[in-house]
């Protein structure tokens, strides 16, 4: 079996952790790098019910999108939430290794996944990393359909292609609007409002869209809106990710085995759509 410091050398070439923005925090939150890994599990949310999860699984490593603490802290104590995953963690001798900014931007990255989803062929990043010659890395994807569709139809894709939530998937702009490109964005995306105008496409799909954001979008043009679950934009992230480190498990002759979650860790629970206005 592996070390886990090898494995998370495997991760780093995947991710490079210089490449997260200045403000993230990403890399390994705990684990003792000689301990030996044989199973890992992959997730959006380093939340108590993935270290559970873990826990049952007999797994030695999570690799999560999310960080635990983004912010720092001065406890870990067992009686806040974030010190119990903590305490599980190392209770049950689990590593846990964040993926964050660095794995939005990189070639595959969490919006390549995203638009693997949704069927869409990439023509390029939507906001190009400037270091990367090859002009593959960066944040967002432009993509194109195989055949113009309504901006309905391309929603309805959405909501059947990404997982579940209680959200489910919002659209502004006219529904009966045919789409021949795309922009996609993992995550929060109405700070590139002004990347997504520049590159001319026809429609937006991200998450997180906020109100003033997102009627300047509409007012500046006849861009089509469609607004997913934070969490299910990047959920098919940890399948593509998962198939990486399964391929380089391979060329190691690691034999790991490597599981994704399918916990739905999204904060919002219920839906109710809102009564018509008189």
């Amino acid at each position: 079996m592996p070390r886990l410091s090898e494995v998370i050398a495997a991760l780093d070439a995947l991710w490079p952790p210089e490449r997260a923005e200045g403000w993230d925090a990403v890399g390994t939150v705990c684990g003792d790098p000689d301990a030996e890994i044989d199973r890992v599990l992959f997730a959006v949310d380093p939340v108590r019910e993935i270290a559970d999860e873990a826990r049952e699984l007999g797994a030695q490593l999570i690799v999560t999108h999310h960080p635990l603490y983004l912010r720092g802290t001065t406890t870990v104590a067992a009686d806040t939430f974030k010190g119990r995953v903590v305490h599980t963690l190392i209770k049950h001798d689990i590593a846990l290794h964040v993926a964050h900014t660095n794995a939005d931007t990189a070639d595959p990255g969490v919006s390549d996944a995203l638009a693997g989803a949704l069927d869409l062929r990439i023509t390029g990043p939507l906001v190009p990393d400037p270091t990367d010659p090859e002009g593959r890395r960066g944040l967002g994807r432009i993509c194109e359909l195989d055949r113009p569709e309504t901006l309905a139809a391309f929603a309805a894709r959405a909501a059947a292609r990404l997982p579940a939530t209680a959200q489910g998937i919002r659209l502004a702009g006219d529904p009966e609007a045919y789409l021949r490109t795309v922009a996609v964005s993992g995550g929060s995306g109405d700070s590139l409002f002004d990347a997504v105008r520049a590159a001319g496409v026809d429609a937006f799909l991200t998450a997180d869209l906020r109100h003033h954001p997102a009627s300047e979008a509409v007012q500046h043009s006849p861009l089509g809106l469609v607004d997913a679950a934070h969490w299910a934009t990047e959920w098919p992230w940890c399948e593509q990710a998962a198939a990486q480190l399964d391929a380089l498990s391979d060329r190691h002759g690691w034999d790991l085995r490597v599981h994704v979650s399918k916990q739905v860790t999204d904060p919002w629970t219920t839906h109710h759509s809102s009564g018509a206005p008189n």
